[in-house]
């Protein structure tokens, strides 16, 4: 078979305004052959459930994808003084979301907080690479399995594309709803600000600093605990922590487990397409007793479109889910950190302040020392169990709404299964 040219990426723009897809022709025409689907089960991307005060409310009302970056259009709608307009937006890349990220994790005013995670970088490859290698032909797959599978694919785009969108409006809404990070200079300059931040992404020198960074956090945590003796004073923080180390290796394997799951639906409804294509070449024989493959083509069309939901739903519900506390409780977790390396210096400028008035040297700067260590001990625990109470509350909410919603979605797919299948069996032996 010929080479065959794909249209929707990367050479052409893919577009999403609020929660629809409709620049390019291969878009809207993935989104029309969806549409009963999406009106049957509209799931939504986002996994956690935010009740922002009407006074500042922020959306991505559109994004346009191209080759190399994605530009998301951020609308604010605000009664807030600061802002010099009610109603604004402004127009950002990825690695504009980074750095206000980084300038909250840096921000010493914050040590006490939970920062939202920073959104996923934009990852279209995956999804490029298996349409050109769709584009460069194959002699064993038929016009009919190239334009399914061209139809997944575009797809399966679409779907990666409206969840970077999703991750990135949750982390701007996080930040609104929050009564204190909602406050900084640096997040009205992000929602406000209409020229470019001349913000660029970090190079392989800043990449391998960072990593080494966390490298040397997680040794210096290792040594807090282990070899210095320090003991928690605070039975709340200690359970916390001990929870938190738990349940961030429960849920990184969930995680993994949902993917393999999901991908296996995935899979299975690839499956379909080669045998409902193989029957309906069957049913085309001019042989009268042959035209029941038609039937059984149409019956593996149905199933693969319904394995196709299942893994979207499992996708969404879920998988996304999990990875967004995965990544959640690792900010819990670096402000756990935090207060423990507050609790470190404060013992150690106690410590120090006992061998200033030992040798009757320095005692009032030892003294300033240990007052300024305990006051950040303690307003570092203070904001953190509230906001530890606070991710806890929002997390058991999220997760009872997205598994209640799965089942429900679960159970649909299964009873649309059974009936299908009841149907064929039924025309089946009405066949002559």
């Amino acid at each position: 078979m010929a080479s065959r040219t794909l249209n929707l990426v990367p050479n052409q723009k893919a577009r999403l305004r609020g929660t629809r897809v409709g620049t390019t022709p291969d878009s809207r025409r993935v989104m029309e052959k969806h549409q009963e689907a999406g009106k049957e089960n509209k799931p939504s991307a986002r996994s956690v459930d935010l009740q922002g005060d009407s006074s500042l409310q922020v959306e991505i009302s559109d994004a346009v994808s191209e080759r190399d970056k994605v530009k998301f259009t951020v609308q604010t709608k605000s009664y807030l003084p600061h802002f010099a307009q009610t109603e604004f937006s402004v127009v950002r890349q990825h690695e504009e979301f980074i750095w206000l990220h980084d300038a909250y994790v840096e921000n010493e005013e914050y040590a006490g907080l939970i920062i939202p995670p920073a959104p996923p970088k934009p990852d279209f490859e995956a999804s490029r690479e298996k349409l050109q290698k769709l584009g460069e032909g194959d002699s064993s797959v038929t016009r009919e399995e190239f334009a399914k599978m061209k139809q997944e694919l575009e797809a399966e785009y679409l779907a990666i594309f409206k969840k970077t969108v999703a991750m990135h409006e949750v982390f701007l809404q996080r930040l609104a709803a929050h009564p204190t990070l909602r406050q900084d200079h640096n997040f009205f300059v992000f929602l406000e600000y209409s020229q470019d931040l001349s913000v660029r992404g970090k190079n392989r020198k800043e990449l391998l600093g960072g990593f080494l960074r966390n490298i040397v956090k997680s040794a210096d945590e290792a040594v807090i605990t282990g070899m210095s003796g320090l003991k928690e004073v605070d039975d709340f923080f200690e359970h916390e922590r001990t929870f938190l180390l738990e349940y961030h290796t429960r849920i990184r394997d969930a995680c993994l487990r949902a993917d393999r799951v999901m991908h296996s639906h995935k899979c299975l409804a690839d499956d379909y397409i080669p045998i409902s294509a193989a029957l309906s070449s069957l049913g085309t024989q001019e042989v009268n007793q042959l035209k029941i493959f038609f039937k059984l083509a149409e019956l593996f069309e149905r199933l693969r479109k319904l394995e196709g939901r299942v893994a979207s739903d499992e996708d969404l519900k879920l998988s996304d889910m999990l990875r967004y506390y995965m990544r959640d409780s690792q900010a819990a977790k670096d402000l756990l950190y935090r207060r423990l390396r507050a609790l470190a210096d404060y013992e150690n400028a106690n410590k120090a302040l006992d061998k200033a008035r030992t040798r009757n040297r320095e005692v009032q700067t030892a003294e300033s020392h240990q007052q300024l260590c305990c006051q950040r001990f303690e307003r570092l625990s203070d904001s953190a169990k509230q906001e530890l109470m606070d991710f806890k509350s929002r997390r058991v909410s999220s997760f009872r709404k997205n598994l209640i919603e799965l089942a429900e979605l679960e159970l649909k797919h299964a009873k649309a299964s059974t009936m299908l299948l009841r149907n064929t069996l039924v025309t089946l032996k009405g066949e002559p």
